[in-house]
């Protein structure tokens, strides 16, 4: 077997065996495990020309791109000019499952809404919930802890006053708080506080992870590696992936791409292996963490920057070693091998313009910009939609449908706005 075969045989196996979501909840941002494949099943093959059965539609979200947080019989969103509100400031709302009833709200503060291109503005921060606590960050670098029971404020941080933060691009911070342990972990981003651990409980600082020449935060969230049984925290800030310490916050490795007008899609994990991915020219660069003598870890390109794996941000998704996502910003959906970058097949959507990709039950569900939600073959055969339709409320120019999909419990949770829309996937 040549060491390309060895290495598709390898990240297809890693990928069988972990690497998804166990649970029905989808707390964070890409659910629990941040890879967007759940291992849901039972879920329907097709849908009716008008879609899955709309179960509820839950109103006062607000303007933003966040993505629903699903746990406990509850979900949380970020927004700003809530239609159950009198001002257009922005809050973290809590609403029931069952009914869609908002049971309370969080003002974190002032709308993101000075840029001239409306749809620019908005809250975009997914929450992470975990236990009796729910982490949001605001774009401007606002962190916060509140209670799940009623949304009362446990501590705050700020990314920038109090780390020194930088964010690379204009659009305001958007990552989804680690927590692992007692940890979590955040971005403020730039070289004085590039990553930072915090007690969760407290919000007191634990270490502070230097990237001496970091150009500030993307939009990309942390994930968990692990390389020998040492486990490893990989982030993407905006100039690409970088590895750290969770012991000691010590950067293990960085591996420098030339900086494209935003970072955005959250890296993926295979094993050793690192899959980061960005838009605006740049493409994608896999590289593999090994373990050294001493105990630290390095990482070694296996190839770089590919442009025809190129991202904006709907991110992209690992399947049996297999990358699916959208191509830049465009309604061109594309498989490739991870571990040589090979395209396979690359085909045109039902919808219009940038797509995010999610998968359960060996299907994919593609989201496109504007409005259009198919439900597609996950096969490396080529792209073939099996059923379609368009939410209610889409296809506005200054409001695209960017909020990435949540599956949870065998329905599917689509952010359209200032409503959260929950359809029946079984």
């Amino acid at each position: 077997m040549n060491n390309r075969n060895s290495l598709l045989l390898l990240l297809s196996l890693v990928t069988v065996l972990g690497g998804r979501c166990f649970a029905a909840d989808w707390p964070t941002f890409r659910g629990a495990d941040r890879t967007a494949v759940s291992n849901e099943t039972g879920l329907a093959d097709s849908w009716p020309s008008d879609g899955p059965k709309l179960l509820l539609e839950a109103k006062g979200a607000g303007l933003g791109y966040a993505s629903p947080a699903i746990a406990n019989g509850r979900m949380y969103t970020l927004g700003n000019g809530l239609s159950t509100k009198q001002d257009k400031d922005e809050y973290l709302s809590c609403f029931d499952l069952s009914s869609g009833e908002q049971l309370w709200t969080l003002k974190t503060g002032s709308p993101w809404d000075k840029h001239r291109q409306k749809s620019w503005n908005g809250s975009r921060a997914t929450p992470t919930v975990d236990g009796e606590m729910v982490y949001v960050v605001s774009p401007y670098g606002k962190l916060v802890c509140a209670k799940t029971a009623d949304g009362s404020v446990q501590w705050q941080r700020d990314f920038k006053e109090d780390f020194g933060g930088k964010k690379k691009d204009s659009w305001g911070y958007s990552e989804s708080p680690l927590i692992d342990g007692d940890l979590l972990i955040c971005t403020p981003g730039g070289p004085k506080s590039t990553v930072v651990a915090l007690n969760k409980t407290t919000g007191e600082t634990v270490w502070t992870c230097v990237r001496p020449d970091d150009v500030g935060a993307g939009h990309s969230c942390v994930v968990i590696s692990n390389v020998g049984g040492k486990k490893v925290y990989v982030q993407n800030t905006g100039m690409g992936p970088m590895g750290i310490d969770p012991s000691t916050g010590a950067l293990l490795w960085e591996y420098d791409m030339k900086p494209p007008t935003a970072f955005i899609p959250t890296p993926i994990i295979s094993g050793d292996y690192v899959f980061s991915v960005a838009g605006y020219g740049l493409g994608a660069a896999l590289v593999k963490q090994e373990l050294t003598a001493s105990g630290s870890v390095t990482a070694q390109e296996i190839y770089g920057p590919n442009s025809s794996l190129g991202n904006k941000h709907g991110g992209v998704i690992l399947l049996d070693g297999h990358i699916f996502g959208g191509r830049e910003d465009k309604n061109v959906v594309y498989c490739a091998e991870m571990a040589t970058g090979k395209v396979l097949w690359e085909e045109r959507g039902a919808g219009q313009r940038s797509t995010s990709v999610i998968s359960a039950d060996g299907k994919l569900y593609v989201r496109y910009q504007d409005g259009t939600v198919a439900l597609a073959k996950a096969t490396t055969e080529g792209y073939s939609e099996i059923s379609t339709f368009k939410t209610p409320g889409s296809g506005e120019k200054d409001q695209p449908s960017w909020a990435h999909p949540v599956i949870s419990d065998g329905k599917l949770y689509l952010r359209e706005d200032d409503s959260i829309l929950v359809y029946d996937l079984k």
